[in-house]
């Protein structure tokens, strides 16, 4: 039996999606779903900044650090996807495909090897993999995490910290984890270094190239929560030798609730155990109970694949994020990270500017170049929320700071509009 047959029925004719499918190396074209000339097609060659055509969006939203607009694209992608499990129960069939697709797509955004990722539901479940993949839980290893870190990955670190080991959190100086507070922390003989690439509290970005050289100098290993910076700043886990990273797919990779991405280095994969089993693991099993099968012990014989998607993928998988992606991946792909970051500098760098001036208190540093900018003050959701709503502004309000977070659809003027209503 072989790997896919283990999910699904074989000896079917090809389909139209399986053409797709087959073709899915090369940049994926929506038309061939939908047929040459078609409104997804060209969306998809829009590299035009601001993206508005691409989405449909109601009023002025500043707030992708949250989750992301679909876009129409997508949107259409996914409809076709639900018309056909509307129609045909088999048309999850091909879905296999698609997703190795997108894995691919993903693998190349961040200069990754395809076998080097496996499919996730979140960001959290594939940091618990790598947790419990490298034997941390109810040791005594040594942690390096920071205050900027997820907030769910805190209290991952913290229960661990009840189980006895020694987790060191590095506090924030100036807006921005100081490199020296890092070096200083990871000890020889530390275990893993844990942090986010981009803080979800004010968009501060770590040096990871630097940060691997220095937990690798001491014998240490580096994880890091990619969900902020995915599609929004140009990442090479190669170039960098970053060990592990996750994220999910509905922030800027605009893709869907359910489904996210684990990378796990090639060379690293042999340190980590299977910490979960499922059929998705198997690379090939036969059975020696049922009739006309060959006699033999055991019963059933397992095969075990040896890529990064056979260690942690299990079971059933989301499926209509798969589709999301092959457009808003594409998208991603062709228009480029860095023209997005280059497009997207001026914006951020007015907010920055203005609302200092306007008295509200930054906390992202003046040189940043992700796409979140935060500010402090006292009472922010109470005194805000009301006037933001009644002029149509999304934004991520706290109680006492907020997010900005604009992204391709994104102009000047909406940023005109924000200052102005928060004047």
């Amino acid at each position: 039996m072989k790997d896919k047959d283990i999910a699904r029925q074989a000896g079917r004719k090809p389909s139209r999606r399986d053409v797709v499918s087959i073709l899915g190396m090369l940049p994926f074209a929506p038309s061939l779903l939908s047929g040459p000339g078609s409104r997804e097609q060209a969306l998809l060659n829009d590299h035009t900044l601001p993206a508005k055509k691409l989405f449909d969006i109601k009023g002025i939203y500043l707030n992708a650090a949250y989750t992301h607009p679909m876009s129409i694209g997508s949107a259409q992608n996914v409809k076709h996807y639900l018309d056909l499990r509307m129609a045909d129960g088999k048309a999850t069939d091909t879905i296999d495909d698609d997703r190795n697709t997108a894995r691919s797509l993903f693998a190349r955004l961040i200069n990754a090897g395809p076998d080097e990722i496996s499919w996730v539901p979140s960001t959290m479940v594939g940091e618990n993999l790598v947790v419990n993949g490298l034997g941390l839980p109810g040791t005594n290893a040594r942690i390096v995490t920071d205050a900027y870190h997820f907030d769910g990955s805190l209290y991952l670190y913290s229960e661990l910290a009840k189980q006895g080991a020694d987790v060191k959190l590095v506090l924030p100086k100036n807006n921005k984890i100081d490199l020296a507070d890092m070096d200083a922390a990871i000890k020889p003989g530390t275990k893993l270094v844990a942090v986010s690439l981009v803080s979800m509290i004010n968009g501060f970005q770590h040096d990871l190239k630097t940060l691997c050289d220095i937990a690798h100098s001491r014998g240490a290993l580096v994880y890091a929560d990619i969900i902020q910076g995915a599609g929004a700043v140009p990442i090479d886990v190669h170039a960098w030798g970053l060990d592990f990273c996750a994220c999910a797919t509905y922030k800027w990779l605009m893709g869907d609730f359910g489904a996210g991405f684990l990378y796990v280095r090639k060379d690293r994969l042999p340190l980590l155990e299977r910490s979960q089993y499922g059929y998705r693991q198997i690379k090939d099993m036969t059975s020696h109970v049922f009739p006309f099968d060959k006699p033999g012990t055991p019963p059933f014989e397992f095969v075990q694949g040896d890529k990064t998607r056979n260690y942690f993928e299990v079971g059933t998988l989301g499926n209509a994020a798969v589709p999301a992606l092959l457009f808003s991946l594409n998208y991603l792909l062709n228009t480029g990270v860095d023209q997005i970051q280059n497009y997207r500098q001026p914006l951020i760098d007015r907010l920055q500017h203005d609302l200092t001036k306007l008295g509200y208190q930054p906390m992202t540093p003046a040189d940043s170049k992700s796409a979140i900018v935060s500010f402090a003050m006292e009472g922010a959701e109470k005194k805000l929320s009301g006037k933001l709503s009644a002029a149509g502004i999304n934004i991520q309000l706290y109680e006492n700071r907020f997010r900005i977070s604009p992204s391709v659809y994104n102009s000047m003027d909406d940023i005109s509009r924000l200052i102005e209503v928060l004047s």
